[in-house]
């Protein structure tokens, strides 16, 4: 029997078979590990024993490999696993690792293995392609197809999303034309069975909740979805935060970071760091919302190019202050 069990399947019952650990305080996977040493994997996949552990658990905390850049994928990989991750995000950009031309069919028979060896949920892959340019739209629209069939290719039976931020200009400008275009990338979705979250960014052309609610709304099409990340809606002036409410109904991924200022200007940073952000209140506001899917820690570049960046240790800090918040909040993972 293989010992991997899915996530919710890490139950109640567990600790009193390892001397009292709690599912709060003990690595799904070093449970595991220890499950499978301890010789009781066949006991634990009786029937009786699943159906009792089958409440579903409603967030992962994952880890962006936007944040490891200068690392392998396999090396990401196992770093993410080792700290306590749940989930990825492969990153598809030109220069990492993990971008489609890189990842021939062995490798991608590798990568497929190790997420399912390593116990790491697939959650989102991350490009990075305009909405309002004209010209470029059949080529993105490429882009975007092959970022799909190859989640597809590396997690079959749960895909993830395909995850983008939508570009620049002034949203009174462009705000038609990234709806037409939006329905090109739902076309592309829908072909592909792939959700496609956009993101709204602070320095972009959709930069406000009811913006983005906006484009949603006039695309009305299940393939286009969100990605909502409260750092772009914070410490702005006018408030925003509370509008988010607003969008989580259409959220297909979470991305977390701080933001704070400095010089008068927003520049973001690792989670915690900003200090005023309460990520218990945020993870219960997105359970009560009725989300149910992956917190994604997103590392800034603003972040990673500086010279001192350490992707393990940036994603160790970002990992311990997620992990403390949960259990803040009372969410289990």
């Amino acid at each position: 029997m293989n010992p991997r069990l899915p996530t919710h399947l890490v139950p109640s019952f567990v600790p009193s078979c390892l001397g009292g650990l709690t599912s709060s305080t003990v690595n799904r996977r070093r449970v595991l590990k220890q499950i499978a040493t301890a010789g009781i994997g066949t006991w634990l996949a009786s029937r009786s024993m699943l159906a009792a552990a089958a409440d579903p658990l409603p967030l992962t905390l994952g880890f962006s490999l936007y944040g490891m850049k200068t690392l392998t994928t396999g090396d990401s990989l196992r770093a993410v696993a080792e700290i306590g991750y749940d989930s990825v995000e492969l990153c598809l950009l030109d220069g990492y690792d993990a971008a489609p031309a890189k990842l021939t069919a062995e490798r991608r028979r590798d990568v497929r293995k190790q997420l399912g060896d390593l116990g790491l949920k697939l959650t989102a892959v991350m490009e990075n392609v305009p909405l309002g340019d004209s010209a470029m739209q059949p080529a993105v629209r490429e882009r975007l197809r092959v970022a799909a069939e190859l989640g597809h290719e590396l997690s079959p039976d749960s895909p993830p999303v395909v995850e983008t931020v939508m570009g620049g200009g002034k949203w009174d400008d462009v705000r038609d034309l990234y709806r037409e275009h939006l329905g090109g990338w739902a076309r592309v979705g829908e072909a592909t069975k792939t959700v496609i979250a956009v993101k709204p960014h602070r320095f972009g052309a959709v930069n406000l909740p009811e913006q983005a609610l906006w484009l949603i709304e006039q695309t009305k099409s299940p393939w286009i979805k969100l990605n909502i990340d409260p750092s772009h809606f914070e410490l702005r002036d006018p408030p925003v935060t509370d509008a988010i409410k607003q969008l989580l109904p259409h959220a297909a991924l979470v991305a977390v970071k701080d933001v704070v200022m400095k010089d008068g200007k927003a520049a973001f940073v690792l989670p915690g760091e900003g200090g005023q952000f309460d990520y218990a209140k945020f993870l219960k506001q997105l359970v009560a919302s009725g989300y149910r899917g992956d917190v994604n820690v997103e590392v800034s570049g603003m972040v990673s190019s500086q010279p001192t960046y350490e992707p393990v240790a940036a994603a160790r800090k970002s990992y311990a202050h997620l992990a403390a918040a949960f259990k803040r909040a009372e969410i289990r993972r």
